[in-house]
């Protein structure tokens, strides 16, 4: 059974979250704003890497256009802070970034490509090489997150144990059925989605990435269709 990938990250999460909020508690908040910064210029770095590795720039603009009016119409993020305010209350935090903290996370952790690629390899080819190298990446990110944002970005490895397992168990049902070109634009989408997450992280504006999640599997069917 394929579950030391997924655990592993979902570890890897609550770990970082712990030594983020211990470590956030004594931090000034001058150093937290800046941490925040750091956090949104990398992601934007990243974002930019991966939506560049496109083979098809049409079909990720069409992917997007179309993902975000169904994740719209859907109310995806709307779902997530709901899921972030019945959370805050259950704990009864009362930090203000609570639901922001749990949100950003979980998408930032479960939307990128890694975690897709990364998860239906560990399924379908019995390789959780990168989903190891994720856990590494998404525990230093959860500190600075965590430090930055408080209690809600630990609740985020719910998701990441949701999500990744599904992947998981859904890439061993799929076999080697998925493609390398279509694990590249699905890729490709993660990254313009991870992009969105930067500015948001930087304060430049407010885009509803969770509402973008469905152009991740517009991305994969278009490319299944036409490569």
């Amino acid at each position: 059974m394929h579950i030391w990938g997924y655990l592993a990250n979902t570890g890897a999460v609550i770990l970082g979250s712990i030594l983020g909020l211990l470590a956030g508690s004594r931090l000034p908040e001058p150093l937290k704003k800046i941490m925040l910064s750091a956090m949104g210029l990398s992601t934007l770095i990243i974002g930019i890497q991966m939506a560049l590795g496109t083979k098809n720039l049409f079909l990720i603009i069409g992917s997007m256009i179309g993902g975000g009016i169904i994740g719209q119409l859907i109310g995806i993020e709307e779902w997530l802070d709901s899921i972030g305010e019945k959370l805050k209350n259950k704990v009864g935090s009362s930090s203000s970034t609570f639901v922001l903290g749990f949100v950003t996370a979980s998408l930032l952790f479960c939307g990128g490509p890694l975690t897709i690629i990364g998860s239906l390899e560990d399924g379908f080819a019995h390789k959780a090489d990168l989903i190891y190298i994720k856990s590494l990446l998404d525990g230093a990110s959860s500190i600075a997150l965590a430090a930055s944002l408080g209690t809600g970005v630990i609740f985020s490895a719910l998701t990441v144990l949701i999500i990744q397992g599904i992947l998981t168990y859904l890439g061993m049902a799929m076999g080697d059925f998925i493609s390398e070109a279509v694990l590249n634009e699905i890729g490709a989408a993660g990254g313009v989605l991870i992009l969105g997450l930067g500015i948001n992280l930087l304060g430049i504006g407010k885009i509803k990435v969770g509402n973008l999640l469905p152009a991740l599997l517009l991305a994969g069917l278009l490319a299944w269709r036409l490569m």
